[in-house]
């Protein structure tokens, strides 16, 4: 299982499993790491924008808290902790397992770094 790190800058760390849900969009971000961004919210998601380009594959209407995805229209990363539901289709591409909590904190503007975990 490929895992990542998940870095807010003054928040903390989480780690993520990417899975196979959908795996040329996990496959093109784990070939994209690091990946860095300025954390947005919407509800109880953390997301932001990124320079990778994926297109949808099997995209799903709703997420669950944990679920990482990737979001087509804004590619955008985007980390989902409470009961927010995607804005729109989000092809999934793993779960956080360890430091969910971190992100009910997390504010605007706050540096997030996506890396391979050691």
């Amino acid at each position: 299982m490929r895992r990542i790190e998940i870095d807010i800058q003054g928040f903390g760390r989480a780690i993520a499993e990417l899975d196979g849900r959908n795996p040329q969009t996990s496959e093109a971000v784990w070939n994209a790491l690091p990946i860095e961004g300025r954390a947005m919210l919407w509800g109880e998601e953390v997301y932001f924008g990124t320079s990778l380009i994926c297109e949808d594959e099997n995209p799903s209407p709703s997420a669950t808290a944990g679920d990482i995805s990737y979001w087509v229209p804004g590619h955008a990363i985007c980390i989902f902790f409470g009961r927010t539901q995607p804005y729109s289709p989000v092809n999934h591409i793993g779960r956080i397992s360890e430091g969910l909590g971190i992100f009910t904190s997390v504010k605007e503007g706050a540096e997030i770094v996506l890396r391979r975990a050691e």
